[in-house]
């Protein structure tokens, strides 16, 4: 990872790295596309004027083929200096045929010895541009890009940094209906990751991404903790299983010789439970006196008996009038639409 350095003050100038080239030296180290800066190398007297010497920087990449070369980088992140040790080498780059030979030979081109894609900048006000994403709305293309709320920032994209605050809006204005491959950082994984969105207004809501972008000396990337490795797990997603406990499933002993009763089960037994059922003491004496003179004997008000005795609903034979409830409840509508 390298050895770090504190810096109160960031260099004036330095190359900052704008992409690193998969399968690379510089992809096997701890540098970082975007954040890093480098500023020298070990050795160097980079404490004089804080600046950067690209020519002989370049020479001594060209020395150190093969051999380990020790670079100073500087991150915006940490706002300190470490030491990252680098073999610059070509082999990485050898061509895969024949015909990419001749190409190559044709060309003059020689394969890069790092892998990195630099520019020389002030690195002073490089954490200043950057959109924060405060909010992603639902089916919209920021939504179908992946970007998180409050957890991404956008960084650049795949033509190289945003310098000013419109440029980011001049972009997605210049990319309708077309993919923009954009660089976010994640804050939770401290890894940087490209997202592809596709601006467009027929998406079905407001805007072109559908997405809030904060700007400005709040919404800047915070410090990340000191012992914090990128690209690893936050501690709040990492919690140990063991702190959950199992709890049985507590289960009568003798659920298994119950007999579970059916909707249709139980309706049966109510209707023959209720229809030998005496419904007074006057009743039961008229059976009782119809048994032993074999005279019938009319229950009062037998007419009105129960509706469900009839096997009809109660509101069948005697309608209840009721209020006519409000159609909004009734249809599940809302009295406000968005």
């Amino acid at each position: 990872m390298g050895q770090s350095t504190s810096h109160s003050h960031p260099p004036t100038l330095a190359l900052h790295v704008l992409r690193v080239t998969p399968s690379s030296p510089a992809s096997e180290t701890s540098i970082e596309p975007l954040f890093d800066f480098v500023v020298g190398f070990e050795g160097d007297s980079l404490q004089h004027n804080h600046t950067i010497d690209a020519s002989a920087l370049e020479k001594i990449v060209e020395q150190h083929e093969g051999r380990t070369l020790n670079l100073l980088v500087w991150n915006s992140k940490s706002k300190d200096t470490r030491v990252v040790p680098i073999t610059p080498s070509r082999a990485w780059s050898s061509p895969k045929s024949p015909l990419q030979n001749i190409q190559d030979d044709n060309s003059g081109l020689q394969p890069s010895l790092l892998g990195l894609s630099m520019r020389m900048c002030g690195p002073e006000l490089s954490g200043d541009n950057v959109w924060h994403v405060m909010d992603v709305l639902e089916g919209s293309p920021a939504e179908s890009a992946g970007l998180v709320p409050y957890g991404d920032w956008i960084v650049g994209w795949s033509g190289g940094v945003l310098s000013a605050e419109n440029d980011f809006y001049d972009l997605v204005e210049a990319h309708i209906d077309k993919p923009l491959r954009l660089y976010v950082y994640s804050y939770d994984f401290d890894t940087i990751r490209e997202a592809v969105v596709v601006p467009n207004h027929h998406w079905g809501g407001e805007g072109l991404l559908g997405c809030v972008f904060g700007f400005g000396l709040l919404h800047r990337i915070p410090a990340q903790p000191a012992d914090r490795q990128p690209g690893s797990i936050p501690p709040e997603l990492s919690e140990p299983l063991d702190e959950y406990e199992e709890h049985e499933l507590f289960v009568p002993a003798d659920v298994g010789h119950r007999e579970l009763k059916t909707p249709q089960t139980a309706q049966q037994e109510y209707f023959i439970s209720h229809k030998r059922h005496p419904s007074s003491e006057t009743e039961t004496e008229n059976h009782i006196h119809e048994r032993e003179t074999g005279v019938h004997t009319p229950t009062p008000h037998s007419h009105a008996r129960p509706s469900f005795l009839s096997g009809q609903p109660r509101s069948m034979l005697s309608p209840t009038p009721t209020r006519a409830a409000s159609a909004s409840f009734m249809n599940g509508d809302s009295t406000s639409h968005s």
